[in-house]
């Protein structure tokens, strides 16, 4: 018998260099009936997305460590895995839509976390 993916719930990707702000994502992401996997960094969430073919969704913070941020891995993951949701979160930043890839979303910091779950639900359907 075939699986029926629409009942398997979504998975996303949350990209936080803060352990904290990363485990407080992480909860909005259960919370919200999604299954969470983290990464540290553009680095890091690259080699997950390269190791897996199940990401529906990318949560990443702009101002992290490594060899790219934020803003960069959200383009590099809109150009090589367009259909990749993309959700941007800044506390220093503000970004308009000409700034991120086309079809994604940005956020202030602090994040609310039901403005973030209703956004994920509205891009991914219900959790």
């Amino acid at each position: 018998m075939a699986l029926d993916h629409s009942l398997i719930p979504a998975v996303i990707l949350v990209v936080e260099d803060e352990m904290l702000l990363r485990m407080r994502v992480v909860n909005m992401v259960e919370d919200a009936g999604y299954i969470p996997v983290e990464a540290v960094d553009a680095d890091n969430a690259l080699a997950i997305l390269q190791s897996r073919s199940d990401i529906a969704l990318l949560l990443t913070d702009i101002q992290m460590p490594g060899s790219m941020n934020g803003l960069e891995l959200a383009h590099a993951v809109h150009d090589r895995w367009p259909p990749i949701k993309i959700i941007l979160a800044s506390g220093q930043l503000k970004l308009s839509t000409t700034d991120i890839p086309p079809d994604s979303r940005f956020f202030g910091k602090p994040l609310s976390s039901d403005e973030i779950i209703a956004e994920m639900r509205d891009m991914l359907g219900p959790g």
